[in-house]
């Protein structure tokens, strides 16, 4: 039985390759529909960097490894994120870049709310585990892009990034990662019908138009308000 009621709680999982613009999409959707944008990546390396952690030494690890972190670490970061801005219908969201704006606070009235989880499910026993356990997803965002693109924009964010992983060892261990575990993930929900494919090669306010159509027809098709 999962904890969050699907009828309630909209989950959008975005997924990518490093580099496919995750953030930077998500960012844009939080003002647009209200959402509270979670990422998986940004949870664990404030985990990390928590002086009582009792994770910190591993997902340092696995992060430098370009490995992915054990599921049940990274799904409880993820719930707990998700009760805490529920708790507070979008006031106060612990790892979320953004709060949920003034306008768009009715979408979080009577224990409602949105959630664009980046960087999650990595593989696939986390997505039929947060399926199960936290809450169903409404579909998942894919964001396509080649691997020279990719390389070439996080190369570019790692001279200001300070990100221990932005380098090109990491980078192309993390392409590989991508390519053996997430895709899976990918095609699982393709075939149920889930995924929304975008090629954000392209410049990003025509990435953008096409995921705001998709996010609006999706609340559209349930009748309710974007």
């Amino acid at each position: 039985m999962p904890e969050f009621d699907p009828k309630k709680v909209t989950v959008i999982f975005v997924l990518g390759g490093p580099g496919a613009g995750k953030g930077t999409q998500c960012a844009r959707l939080v003002n647009d529909f209200g959402f509270v944008h979670l990422s998986a990546g940004d949870l664990l390396r404030a985990e990390q960097q928590r002086p009582d952690s009792q994770y910190g030494a591993l997902i340092a690890e696995h992060i430098k490894e370009g490995k992915i972190v054990p599921q049940e670490v990274t799904i409880g970061l993820l719930r707990n994120a998700m009760k805490a801005a529920l708790d507070s219908a979008g006031a106060s969201v612990s790892g979320a870049s953004k709060l949920v704006p003034e306008s768009q606070r009715e979408k979080w009235s009577d224990g409602k709310g949105r959630f664009l989880i980046d960087g999650f499910p990595r593989k696939m026993d986390q997505a039929l585990l947060f399926d199960e356990q936290v809450c169903p997803n409404r579909f998942v965002l894919f964001l396509n892009a080649d691997e020279d693109t990719m390389l070439e924009r996080l190369l570019e964010r790692g001279k200001t990034s300070g990100r221990t992983d932005d380098n090109a060892e990491s980078i192309k261990k993390r392409f590989r990662t991508f390519v053996e575990t997430s895709m899976p993930v990918v095609s699982h929900y393709r075939e149920h019908g889930q995924v929304v494919e975008v090629d954000s090669v392209r410049p990003i306010e025509e990435v953008t138009q096409d995921i705001r159509k998709a996010v609006r027809a999706s609340f559209e098709k349930l009748g309710e308000q974007p």
